[in-house]
């Protein structure tokens, strides 16, 4: 694996910038080999039992724990370290990068392990996780001003859950930020015909309407009606 310096030049980050310990101030350069438990406790627990990780983060190693995770997931948990270090990677990205160059680096990245991952496995359509690596696949893509294929990964999540939320909630946002609100409403209301009680759903729905209310006030004062 090429170092996270060369990965670095190669997306266009200068070295000056990359000094040892500088990327990301008082964190390790790579996610893959430090398991900083400060990041480790941002994942989903059965982070901790897949490989790799259960070798380096105590508790780790718990037998009943990994055979469990292992049942109810299937072959694709033999490979889910990846999608471990990819949601890593968006979370530096996210909340820890401070600039943008770091930040698309960690993106660009988190989405090389979710590939990584969709392809050593090739998931079934019921493998529970999937819709949600193909929503943080595609919330990522579109974050990088890619929609054009990110869009395909956030409806492909509903085509095969439709009532898992998330993908909803961001396919709306993408397209009010387009200017397209009656997407963004139908893709709601879509949403919420098939969970009812998404919360997140229902926000951005009565955000939508009180915009709506704010442009009719004002179209009204301006009319002098």
């Amino acid at each position: 694996m090429k170092s996270l310096f060369t990965a670095l030049a190669l997306a266009g980050i200068p070295l000056v910038e990359a000094s040892a310990g500088s990327i990301i101030p008082g964190y390790p350069d790579q996610v893959e080999t430090a398991f900083d438990p400060r990041e480790v406790a941002w994942l989903p627990h059965y982070c901790i039992y897949t490989k790799v990780f259960r070798l380096n983060v105590p508790g780790g190693d718990n037998k009943a724990e990994i055979d469990r995770w292992r049942a109810n997931m299937g072959p694709p948990f033999e490979w889910m370290h990846h999608y471990c270090w990819g949601l890593m990677k968006t979370n530096r990205a996210l909340m820890l990068a401070r600039d943008k160059r770091t930040k698309t680096f960690y993106l660009k990245d988190a989405i090389t392990e979710f590939d990584f991952f969709l392809s050593k496995t090739t998931p079934p359509r019921d493998f529970v996780l999937l819709p949600e690596i193909l929503t943080k696949k595609g919330e990522n893509l579109i974050r990088l001003g890619r929609s054009v294929e990110g869009v395909p990964e956030l409806e492909r999540a509903i085509e095969i859950k439709p009532d898992y939320w998330p993908p909803y909630a961001d396919l709306s946002d993408y397209y009010k930020s387009t200017g397209d609100v009656a997407k963004a409403r139908e893709l709601l209301e879509k949403g919420l015909s098939f969970a009812p009680d998404a919360t997140a759903l229902t926000r951005r729905l009565a955000e939508l309407d009180s915009a709506k209310e704010k442009r009719k006030a004002s179209q009204r004062e301006t009319s002098g009606g």
